[in-house]
């Protein structure tokens, strides 16, 4: 249910990370300019503070995708789209590289906390309130905004990133599948309490988010699923990914370029069995990495 870049408008790339921007974006910026035209005398400023969540939201998907680059991870690609953002990244399977890759994000709006605060004091003390009004109203609406995305994304409800941060906390102690589950389990109860609020508030963008948490949250059970059973299957002893520490599993997992044979590269010395092409760099299965066989063998010798 999340939006790709196939299916919105390239905007700009920066630091090596493309932007896009959905479509339906446009859809609910009108809607909401239009909604909210009577906080402001010119319509100009409705437009100026959507734009405003706009760049809140994208500084806070920049802090996912440059922590996760800190990791040695990947992110390359970020969507912004009606219900925020999402900063396609993939850190390195191992539990601190997620929670960083995760906490980065609410971590901005932390810091511009303070930062909008001291601009909305100075607004009031210099009378700009009186006199400038719509300027006042503006500031006063994105510090409420940083402060809403900020306490909206630390939820403990996954897939948001509270319920990712609880998830990355739970690996510490349960392995990667188990805290996935747990997570997704937490997240069907949050679900419940937004299917509650938007009834409550009668709300159709809280049932859409609640829509939106559900299917996240199953999908997160099955890859927790695909998690336990891959972290069961058998290994070879003598070889660890340099980058994960994570065992080669055991099995025909790697196809041959030239004659199409699948072989199991830590058994057969990391040549084809049947026409003798060599592979010299080999990649982890768990995480996607790629190293020669004397750096697996050295990472299991330390």
């Amino acid at each position: 249910m999340t939006p790709t870049g196939k299916s919105s408008i390239r905007l700009f790339r920066a630091g090596g990370i493309q932007v896009y921007l959905h479509w339906s974006w446009f859809m609910v910026a009108a809607f909401s300019v239009q909604y909210r035209a009577r906080e402001y005398s010119s319509m100009l400023w409705n437009v100026l503070e959507y734009l405003s969540l706009f760049l809140l939201v994208l500084m806070h998907e920049f802090g996912h995708a440059l922590a996760c680059r800190q990791t040695g991870g990947r992110a390359d690609e970020i969507v912004l789209w009606p219900l925020g953002g999402v900063a396609y990244v993939a850190p390195p399977p191992r539990a601190g590289a997620l929670l960083w890759s995760i906490a980065a994000g609410p971590l901005v709006n932390v810091v511009l906390l303070p930062v909008l605060a001291v601009i909305l004091i100075a607004s009031n003390a210099a009378g700009v309130s009186a006199q400038f009004p719509n300027f006042h109203g503006l500031c006063r609406a994105v510090f409420n905004i940083n402060a809403g995305l900020l306490i909206f994304n630390l939820l403990p409800i996954y897939p948001l990133d509270g319920g990712q941060i609880v998830r990355a906390l739970l690996w510490f102690p349960f392995g990667r599948a188990r805290s996935l589950k747990y997570a997704s389990i937490v997240g069907f109860v949050g679900v419940a309490g937004v299917v509650l609020l938007a009834i409550m508030e009668q709300s159709l963008w809280m049932g859409i988010i609640a829509v939106f948490v559900f299917m996240n949250c199953r999908r997160g059970l099955l890859q927790a699923g695909a998690l336990a059973q891959l972290e069961a299957a058998p290994r070879h002893a003598g070889f660890r990914c340099p980058s994960c520490k994570a065992a080669p599993r055991i099995g025909n997992f790697w196809r041959c370029g030239q004659c199409a044979t699948e072989f199991d590269t830590f058994e057969t010395g990391a040549k084809c069995p049947l026409c003798g092409a060599g592979y010299p760099i080999t990649q982890c299965l768990d995480c996607g990495a790629t190293h020669s066989i004397d750096q697996w063998t050295a990472a299991a010798g330390g």
